[in-house]
């Protein structure tokens, strides 16, 4: 069974950091279930091959296992976990970077009648859906390649963009399309999401935001909720006690100091905030946090 050959090939090449010798792929392991963990989720298509895994998006909870494959088409803050993972059968994942250039040059190489018509409203940034045979075997493919060199140079970018093909023209074709659209809803939020995350200290009025993206404030409010699961200013929450913790995990006896750097007027709010998002007061959680350091490397495989 492709499945079958598909743990095997994780298994055999996962590393620590999930990076492989081919651009943008990455195989994970993990042996055990782990704790909630904050983090953004970067913009990638996530397979599982064994074991299971659970993320939270605002108010959504998406669980997918064995089989089935997740696509993240904006960098959300997210918490997510393992939830079926031992030492005898760990969780094993594959991931693909999603490149929204590569996606538009395969939308404009589509003949007529080969898309479905995009909807009008942004769909979700993150979506579950089960796994085809022909997206499973285009994987192993590719993963093939780890073990045979000479060929990866040439053969690596075809089956990736055979992988985007089976997404684009699969269940969640919708959410991968957008990315590749420069004038889509999606790609309006992500403008969006952007300045929020390269800004997230900086107070702003929603009118603003809105201009910004390029849509009237009702509509992108709505697309933008559609999106992220969250409304601006609670996305930009978000952010901030995401950025916050990781200061404080170099910086445990600055709780004032952080809060201020993170958009905070008062030490007393942010303490009640970070409470509520990470279940302990700052100071506390920082004690914890002692050696946890950002990763670039998306979470979600």
């Amino acid at each position: 069974m492709e499945l079958d050959e598909l743990r095997s090939l994780i298994d055999r090449h996962a590393r620590p950091d999930m990076t492989t010798a081919i651009e943008d792929v990455m195989a994970s392991k993990v042996d055990r279930p782990t704790p909630p963990t904050p983090a953004m989720s970067g913009m990638l298509v996530a397979v599982v091959a064994q074991g299971g895994k659970r993320i939270a998006l605002g108010e959504r909870v998406y669980d997918y296992g064995a089989g089935q494959y997740l696509i993240a088409s904006v960098d959300l803050p997210i918490t997510g976990h393992f939830v079926d993972a031992t030492p005898s059968r760990p969780a094993l994942g594959f991931g693909l970077i999603l490149r929204p250039a590569v996606v538009a040059e395969l939308l404009l190489q589509a003949g007529p009648g080969d898309l479905a018509p995009a909807a009008g409203a942004a769909p979700s940034g993150i979506a579950v859906s089960d796994a085809p045979e022909d997206l499973i075997d285009a994987v192993v493919r590719l993963l093939r390649l780890l073990e045979r060199p000479r060929d990866q140079a040439v053969l690596a970018p075809m089956l990736k963009r055979e992988i985007l093909w089976r997404l684009i023209t699969g269940e969640q074709g919708a959410v991968v399309r957008q990315l590749g659209l420069a004038d889509s809803s999606l790609t309006h939020v992500a403008r969006a999401v952007r300045w929020i995350r390269e800004n997230f200290a900086q107070a702003f009025r929603v009118e603003e935001l809105a201009q910004r993206a390029g849509m009237s404030v009702s509509a992108f409010y709505r697309n933008f909720q559609a999106v992220t699961a969250m409304s601006p200013i609670q996305f930009q929450k978000q952010i901030r006690l995401q950025e916050a913790r990781l200061l404080l995990a170099a910086n445990p006896g600055d709780v004032t100091g952080v809060s201020l750097r993170v958009g905070y007027d008062s030490p007393s709010q942010f303490s009640r905030e970070y409470r509520r998002r990470f279940g302990a007061p700052p100071s506390q959680d920082a004690q914890r946090l002692r050696g946890l350091t950002r990763s670039t490397t998306p979470v979600l495989v």
